[in-house]
């Protein structure tokens, strides 16, 4: 599947500014954000739109995709081929044409459990201060009955005859090239190595059994949505008596409905009396750590920024604490007694700026013309 370009879904052109792309990532995260749009397609347009924000808010990461678009111009071999997770290595060459290949791994060696991942939804606030939480996890145990053996108990595993226990079978097939031998898994145990001629009545042979477990996870301070956190030796059971894998919970932190976050930082939209901002107050302003007094000096205009130091997320790697930016919005009244609009009058007639009035119907210019204004 192909993606669409980063600037197509963030709504912005190739010349948009940081504080463009920033502007589109919060209208588009709120859109799409899984706890608040219910459509299907909602949480995979907000993992589209976040990755897009990711890339284009970093000036390298951008400019490296300004060139090379989605492909990592890093990608050489170990991307695949020779060698690669999921290509055919040199030992499956020299087995295949040669008939040799010395290096085989012992089937029933102890081998660590699958990874497993979880998706937690957490309030915005305990993504600030952290909390000790519950989780419910279905996942796959070692059988109790069996001890992982998937052996009826009283009962033991048999060495595969056919595999002679390397759970592995030689395939010889004569070419116009030579002799060729393929080693393929041993279809009679599976790639074992070993036999259950007994099963154990309680999984079936499996060994693992699925259960949903309790697990308790602390959720740090500082968390950002998107953000993971390990917790060792809860994923699935080991192989052959080897550890237990690892859980990795990732963090869905639900929107504020008076705060946004980026990064470390704070942002909150402030309203304002025209009074207010025009002769300068002292207000309360609400924060994550509490309320806290602002200064607003005479004069303030509407998108002024104030920045109050140390009220902001504690960074999650322990990196000191953001700040809180508040934004201020100078409110119009839409509603005024006839005495306000006097005193704008006189005020505009004072400032020699006189506005050009439109009446809101016929009855106000009439009850006007009867005052004498």
């Amino acid at each position: 599947m192909n993606k669409r370009d980063y600037y197509e879904v963030l709504g912005v052109s190739k010349t948009a500014s940081k504080e463009e792309i920033k502007k589109a990532y919060r209208k588009l995260s709120k859109q799409f954000h899984p706890d608040i749009n219910k459509e299907a397609d909602a949480s995979e347009k907000f993992q589209e739109v976040k990755e897009a924000y990711e890339v284009l808010s970093d000036e390298q990461k951008r400019a490296q995709y300004d060139q090379f678009g989605h492909q990592d111009p890093n990608q050489g071999f170990g991307g695949g081929g020779f060698g690669g997770a999921e290509g055919f290595g040199f030992d499956d060459i020299f087995s295949t044409f040669f008939g040799g290949g010395t290096r085989r791994r012992d089937p029933n060696a102890p081998r660590k459990g699958d990874d497993l991942q979880y998706s937690m939804t957490i309030d915005f606030m305990d993504a600030v201060f952290g909390k000790e939480t519950e989780v419910e996890i279905p996942k796959e145990e070692n059988c109790d009955t069996c001890d992982g053996s998937g052996a009826k108990p009283g009962t033991k595993k048999k060495t595969c005859p056919y595999c002679e226990g390397t759970g592995q079978l030689n395939v010889t097939q004569d070419t116009p090239f030579g002799r060729m031998v393929n080693r393929r898994a041993c279809q009679h145990c599976e790639g074992t190595g070993q036999i259950i001629e007994e099963k154990c009545t309680t999984c079936k042979g499996a060994g693992k059994v699925r259960k949903v477990k309790k697990i308790k996870v602390s959720i740090p301070a500082g968390v950002d949505d998107g953000q993971q956190l390990r917790v060792s030796g809860q994923g699935g059971p080991g192989y052959n008596g080897g550890p237990s894998g690892d859980l990795y919970v990732v963090f869905r932190v639900k929107p504020h409905k008076e705060f946004e976050r980026e990064g470390d930082d704070i942002y909150l939209e402030l309203g304002l009396t025209y009074p207010q901002a025009a002769l300068g107050d002292e207000i309360e302003v609400p924060t994550v750590h509490g309320k806290v007094k602002l200064k607003i000096p005479a004069g303030t205009q509407s998108g002024a920024r104030f920045r109050l130091k140390g009220k902001g997320v504690k960074n999650v790697h322990g990196y000191g604490i953001g700040d809180q930016h508040v934004i201020i919005r100078v409110k119009t009244p839409t509603k005024l007694s006839e005495k306000q609009r006097q005193l704008l009058r006189e005020f505009a007639e004072i400032s020699g700026d006189i506005p050009e009035e439109q009446e809101s119907s016929l009855f106000d210019k009439i009850k006007r013309t009867i005052k004498g204004d």
